[in-house]
């Protein structure tokens, strides 16, 4: 009986992965194929002669490394930026031990609750009044802070040796000392987990960007997209769309696979008890 429960379990899981990827997939094949087979009465998802030419036509229609880099330098630094922060401020609500640790704690847990969408008149306001519209900071700044980075990380140093910060400070290390060096590298997998996260959603955000770019040069990639594809009134070149969509989705399908350890170790050391 519990065999036959596992086996339906791995089933269950494979359809929704099926699922999941499907569309990945047909993106893919759509990216190799003519036109003529786009829009074929049955649809394919493997091409059949594939070409080259989408990618061909992506890579001379736009400057697709000057928005590449604009998007991975956007992504980058919001990533190492939250992070860092996120983790300051973890341990600080951790370990420390200051007035109202807790009333500016369920604070933090506050901004979680708040729509995003919320916030972005004020912050065009504020991006305005700094002159920083269409800048690099006001793509940059607005992302690294989150209260869930903040709540990742002081749920991981709330279960940090207290044995290990001991033997720290007798050791003669402060609170900054034990953090930079000892908590913050054993907090390894927590970082990871975040560091995705994080890139992954300053990666594809579209609507930010958007608002606060104009000139081209510093277009992020998702931007690019949707120019791309044009308006209602011009005809879509779907294949090639599929292809600059191909190229948006590599580094985050890179940066997942090089960090799918830690990721799953961060899961595995929240849900295992000593």
């Amino acid at each position: 009986m519990k065999k036959t429960a596992v086996i339906i379990g791995y089933i269950l899981l494979s359809l929704g992965a099926l699922s999941m990827i499907l569309p990945f997939i047909w993106m893919l094949g759509v990216s190799f194929m003519e036109e003529s087979q786009v829009f074929s009465s049955s649809p394919e998802f493997i091409p059949h002669p594939a070409t080259m030419k989408n990618y061909a036509a992506v890579f001379t229609q736009l400057p697709v490394f000057k928005y590449f880099f604009n998007s991975l330098f956007v992504a980058a630094s919001t990533t190492i930026f939250q992070v860092l922060f996120s983790a300051m401020a973890g341990y600080a609500f951790a370990k420390a031990k200051f007035k109202y640790k807790d009333v500016l704690f369920f604070a933090f847990l506050l901004t979680m609750m708040i729509p995003p969408q919320v916030n972005i008149i004020p912050l065009f306001f504020v991006m305005r009044e700094l002159n920083w519209i269409d800048t690099y900071q006001a793509l940059i700044l607005p992302g690294i802070f989150g209260g869930f980075g903040v709540f990742l990380m002081r749920q991981w140093f709330s279960g940090f040796s207290r044995e290990i910060e001991d033997a720290a400070r007798i050791d003669g290390c402060n609170l900054y000392e034990t953090f930079f060096k000892i908590a913050l590298p054993l907090a390894l997998p927590a970082i990871m987990t975040l560091g995705i996260f994080t890139f992954i959603t300053a990666w594809n955000s579209f609507m930010w960007p958007l608002i606060v770019t104009n000139s081209e040069s510093i277009t992020t990639l998702p931007v690019a997209l949707a120019h791309f594809k044009g308006s209602f009134r011009e005809i879509t070149d779907w294949g090639a769309l599929m292809a600059c969509s191909v190229v948006l989705s590599v580094p985050v399908i890179i940066l997942f696979l090089a960090g799918k350890k830690y990721f799953i170790n961060d899961i595995l050391a929240g849900s295992i008890k000593e």
